[in-house]
């Protein structure tokens, strides 16, 4: 399963030329006067469909919030902040990774190339390809499986 992961992550950052969409939907998108300078919180704070948002519809909301907010006027985001971003705010998933093989082919990526950009869909495969290989869900799934 995690070659199949990983075959659409490969396919996806290769494929530039395919129009995609760059941006999170505007249901789940901050209002666009807000100051990239605002703390996510406060963006998910502001937004109204959110108010009473499960923890998963506020986990993806995040994950499009801080894709914007690093992302470029054009709804991209650079390779180099991609990796900057996986550095230092899911670095509790990446931690002690450095030495698997997969782990090192899709960071290996993103010094490749540095001219494609990443849209919002390969940012999000690109982060669930790195949660789902790392210790720290295992360790999760362990953690709640001897409760």
């Amino acid at each position: 399963m995690g070659g199949c992961m990983h075959s659409t992550w490969d396919h996806t950052i290769h494929s530039r030329g395919e129009p995609s969409p760059s941006e999170a939907p505007a249901s789940i998108s901050a209002p666009s006067k807000m100051p990239k300078s605002v703390s996510i919180s406060k963006q998910l704070a502001s937004i109204k469909a959110l108010k009473k948002g499960s923890d998963l519809e506020k986990a993806i909301a995040t994950i499009a919030l801080v894709f914007r907010n690093a992302s470029d006027p054009d709804g991209k985001l650079g390779k180099a902040t991609a990796k900057k971003l996986l550095q230092t705010q899911f670095k509790k998933f990446t931690e002690r990774e450095e030495t698997k093989p997969k782990y090192q082919d899709i960071l290996s990526e993103l010094d490749e190339h540095t001219e494609n950009k990443l849209d919002f869909e390969d940012f999000v495969i690109l982060l669930l390809s790195l949660a789902i290989m790392s210790d720290l869900l295992q360790n999760m799934w362990n953690e709640n499986t001897m409760k």
